[in-house]
């Protein structure tokens, strides 16, 4: 007999500017992220990874399910991105951290 579950619906806003950019696989921390409604630890897409300030490398580019601990994430380097997209806005420091990433206004 096959085990069936409860599917759940994902939406994700698309930030990329481009279809063309380059990430890299890095270890997406739990520590000060609050549970959902389901119980899950979510980093959503979109977040300045490991902190939106100077130590910025990059940005999440799928949803991490940190809820048994640190997991891999994928974090774009190299991108452009529409930055009015993204859950919290970069602060001044990430976008100069992240040489990289291009922020491209929203038309």
């Amino acid at each position: 007999m096959p085990f069936v579950t409860n599917s759940v619906k994902v939406e994700q806003i698309n930030f990329l500017a481009s279809a063309k950019f380059t990430s890299f696989t890095y270890q997406v921390s739990d520590a000060g992220v609050t549970a959902n409604a389901q119980g899950r630890k979510i980093v959503p897409a979109g977040s300045i990874y490991p902190k939106n300030d100077e130590t910025a490398v990059g940005i999440l580019l799928t949803d991490v399910d940190v809820t048994e601990g640190p997991q891999p994430g994928s974090v774009l380097v190299d991108a452009w991105i529409l930055e009015a997209r993204l859950p919290v806005a970069p602060a001044a420091t990430a976008k100069t951290a992240m040489k990289a990433i291009k922020f491209k206004q929203v038309v």
